[in-house]
């Protein structure tokens, strides 16, 4: 038996039939599929290495169900369906390496519909002394515009750098990747003084077009911030473990939204981030 080309060759050679896909995307699906590939080769008869033979439809679902406890979102576990589908698709048809899709007719569920969602004080708490205490520069960033601007996990992933406005009394940033409508909040001390900091002293990549760097690419995927924030909580103390092990970051998102209602802020305020004269709840307004 012919000896089977390495995941890495592959990847290198599936990698050149993606040129007429945004380079985000390519990224995006080529960073799915070397953990799928990973994966797969530390399953029993694998012997550490990848095979196209153990590329079936039990593998794929089973990983997915795994991203799914894990806390994935929907969006995410459809993009490695599709990164998964289209490599496959090219294993069969020039490599035949393959005989049957493995993604085909497979169905990621529709992330479900929550009532939105209010934190608690202790969570509150919780969550704010843990970002303190242990975050480095750029997760103090992502936490403060999450919680104290109310931004996706979207918009703090393709953050731009030619997005941001940081000046010494104010700020503001246009945010809205999702759907491609970009909007233009305003930023509250407690939200720009964090991510100046950030850009300024945090080690990101100055080559980057985004503001969200990692050590492997220009740009913090939203799976990436959403590892961030699960390894954030799995720093807190057993009683602290209590109050937050369910928090989500898109949970940071609608409690700002509820602490801006009880502020006073009108919807319009509230969609825009823009300040009224009294800060959120329970906050003193910092000096600039």
């Amino acid at each position: 038996m012919p000896k089977q080309p390495s995941s890495s060759v592959l990847l290198s050679e599936y990698e050149l039939t993606l040129a007429h896909k945004a380079a985000g995307t390519i990224d995006a699906y080529l960073r799915a599929l070397r953990k799928l590939l990973a994966w797969i080769a530390t399953k029993p008869d694998s012997n550490g290495q990848f095979h196209p033979d153990h590329f079936t439809r039990t593998a794929l679902e089973t990983y997915l169900a795994e991203l799914d406890r894990a806390g994935y979102s929907a969006s995410y576990r459809t993009l490695v369906k599709a990164a998964a589908s289209g490599f496959a698709r090219w294993l069969i048809d020039e490599k035949q390496l393959l005989q049957r899709n493995p993604a085909r007719g497979l169905q990621v569920p529709a992330q479900p519909l929550l009532a939105p969602r209010i934190l608690t004080a202790d969570q509150r708490y919780v969550l704010r002394n843990l970002v303190e205490r242990h975050s480095d520069r750029r997760g103090a960033a992502i936490f403060a515009l999450g919680y104290w601007a109310g931004c996706r996990v979207s918009d703090i992933s393709w953050l731009r750098t030619d997005w941001v406005d940081l000046r010494p009394r104010s700020g503001s940033l246009t945010v809205g990747h999702k759907g491609g409508k970009l909007r233009q909040i305003d930023l509250c001390s407690q939200a720009r003084r964090p991510l100046h900091e950030y850009i300024e002293h945090g080690g990101r990549d100055p080559a980057s077009l985004f503001v969200f760097t990692s050590q492997r690419a220009d740009r913090l995927t939203e799976a990436g911030i959403h590892h961030w924030f699960r390894t954030l909580k799995a720093q807190a103390t057993r009683q602290s473990w209590d109050f937050v092990h369910d928090v989500t970051f898109h949970d940071l998102r609608h409690d700002f939204a509820h602490r801006a209602r009880e502020a006073g802020w009108t919807l319009e305020e509230i969609a825009y981030c823009q300040m009224p004269p009294a800060c959120l709840p329970g906050v003193v307004r910092l000096r600039n």
